[in-house]
């Protein structure tokens, strides 16, 4: 901040305004006694009006200075300004008028500092989705390309380069589809329908339906939950949506003669625990934070090989938290990984 300047106008106004008050009481006492002449008067307007002059600069004039170039600097989105407020509390008028400014323009930092990281996480999200869309459609161009340029006779050719052409199809659908379901979720169009329903029934359910898949890659998929109905309340459907990308996951990221394994068990607080568990190739400490970002991916070569989007586990976490519940998550390199959350029991 710049240097406070020695002259201040608004103490000099308020320096004038005494000096006139002490004037005129010093004629009125010159007028009514002989002991008190207009020399006194007058010198008692001066003492009067310098001693209003340095009350008002120190304690008027400076705040307001302070407060006046710490919001001119807020203006110009330098903040430095404000840790010189930082100290002024609700003393007297003045304290407080500080404090509110030095509050007013660190709202308006952190306001900036929220908008700034937006727009980064914008111009990311943007280029992130425009990266995952050009690659199946390039790649569908140029088989299409090639079986146009003559390769279209070659029936061993044209057979392979359809399939992959209706491979990278099926992942632009799968990507259109979950960049849909999580701007809904996001934006509140999606909502959850809370209802009670049998918790192990649901994962049966899924563990059924993606036997196939496991059974491909030479994996066993088992599940484990009470034989009893486990009642909870929750969206059936995208808490099975849930677990079927966990699974899928667990699948995906594992090796021939693998394991992957679902159950439930009790949980905090009268809650029920359900675990995604697998032996596969694991999760680096340091990454696990990162899990729940839009198209981020530990392994991107066997993501991308297998048509993922990049986007399961960003919607797992909205689904979760629609549900006032966190994913969980334990691994270590080449042992496996543990994905878990908790329900509330009906």
């Amino acid at each position: 901040m710049a240097r406070r300047p020695l002259f201040n106008r608004l103490a000099f106004k308020i320096a004038l305004a005494v000096a006139g008050s002490a004037l005129t009481f010093g004629f009125i006492s010159a007028l009514l006694s002989r002991a008190f002449s207009w020399q006194s008067a007058l010198f008692l307007t001066v003492v009067a009006g310098l001693a209003a002059y340095v009350a008002a600069h120190a304690l008027v004039a400076r705040r307001l200075e302070l407060a006046r170039k710490a919001l001119r600097e807020a203006r110009k989105r330098r903040f430095d300004a404000l840790s010189t407020l930082s100290h002024y509390r609700e003393e007297d008028e003045l304290d407080a008028l500080v404090y509110q400014t030095y509050r007013a323009g660190r709202a308006l930092q952190n306001e900036i500092e929220r908008l700034e990281r937006l727009e980064d996480y914008r111009r990311e999200y943007l280029g992130d989705v425009s990266h995952e869309l050009r690659t199946p459609i390039f790649a569908v161009s140029g088989f299409a390309e090639t079986l146009l340029d003559g390769a279209i006779e070659d029936e061993e050719v044209r057979r392979r380069f359809v399939e992959k052409i209706h491979s990278n199809a099926q992942r632009l659908d799968a990507l259109t589809r979950d960049l849909a379901e999580i701007s809904r979720i996001e934006t509140g169009e999606l909502q959850m329908s809370m209802k009670s329903f049998d918790l192990a029934e649901l994962m049966r359910e899924t563990t059924e339906a993606l036997e196939l898949q496991a059974s491909d890659r030479g994996i066993s998929l088992t599940v484990q939950n009470p034989t009893k109905p486990l009642i909870v309340k929750g969206d059936r459907e995208r808490l099975g949506q849930v677990l079927a990308n966990l699974v899928e996951n667990a699948i995906k990221y594992n090796e021939p003669g693998g394991r992957v394994e679902m159950l439930a068990r009790p949980g905090p607080n009268q809650s029920v625990r359900i675990s995604v568990v697998d032996d596969g190739i694991g999760i680096p400490t340091e990454l696990i934070p990162r899990l729940t970002e839009r198209f981020y991916r530990v392994d991107k070569s066997r993501s991308r090989e297998q048509g993922g989007t990049g986007l399961g586990l960003a919607i797992v976490k909205h689904i979760l938290e629609a549900h006032d519940t966190r994913l969980q998550v334990e691994s270590k390199p080449g042992y496996g990984s543990t994905f878990m959350f908790d329900l509330k029991r009906k």
